[in-house]
């Protein structure tokens, strides 16, 4: 559900379960962490732009983006730097906001959310320290290549297909 809508679940606001703020924030801090350890082992063992093979159709592969997904705003000029860490910054505060109007019992949409927090922080961090976010995940095909992505970016793709699913959900469950 989205903040400062009424319950789906039919309870009275007293009756419901207690928000899920901190069990999100903990989760999202969990991949946080979890996004700046594999960052870190990646900057420590791996040279810029040299593939190691890992699978067929797996590489891992230590790139810089210094813009948003798929590079875009990346030759900008340094400008994006603050643009993007400033839409994260906002965009973290909102999420944060709208875990503390989310039920416990509505762990997708918990997971969804506290997904889609850990993963711009974990950028933000990059950004902020970086000036660029630290990607390394190279999948592919044949010759074609997915651009290069990294833990944090799985779980804000992740976030954002379960906070979706939780809304479709909801709305299903509006008209019933």
């Amino acid at each position: 559900m989205w903040p400062a809508m009424a319950s789906s679940d039919g309870l009275p606001e007293t009756a419901r379960a207690p928000s899920a703020l901190w069990p999100g924030v903990s989760l999202a801090g969990t991949v946080v962490i979890a996004d700046q350890l594999t960052k870190w082992l990646a900057l420590a063992q791996l040279a810029p732009y040299q593939p190691v093979a890992v699978a067929p159709g797996l590489n891992v592969t230590l790139a810089f983006n210094p813009g948003a997904a798929f590079s875009f705003l990346a030759a900008s000029g340094g400008w994006q730097r603050w643009l993007l860490s400033g839409l994260a910054l906002a965009i973290s505060a909102y999420l944060v906001y709208w875990l503390a109007g989310v039920s416990r019992r509505d762990r997708l949409q918990m997971l969804g959310l506290a997904g889609v927090l850990g993963g711009a922080i974990g950028n933000l961090i990059d950004r902020l320290y970086l000036g660029a976010v630290v990607d390394f995940i190279d999948v592919y095909y044949g010759e074609w290549h997915w651009p290069a992505f990294n833990l944090a970016d799985s779980a804000i793709t992740l976030g954002v297909i379960a906070i979706l699913l939780s809304v479709l959900r909801d709305s299903r469950s509006c008209r019933k």
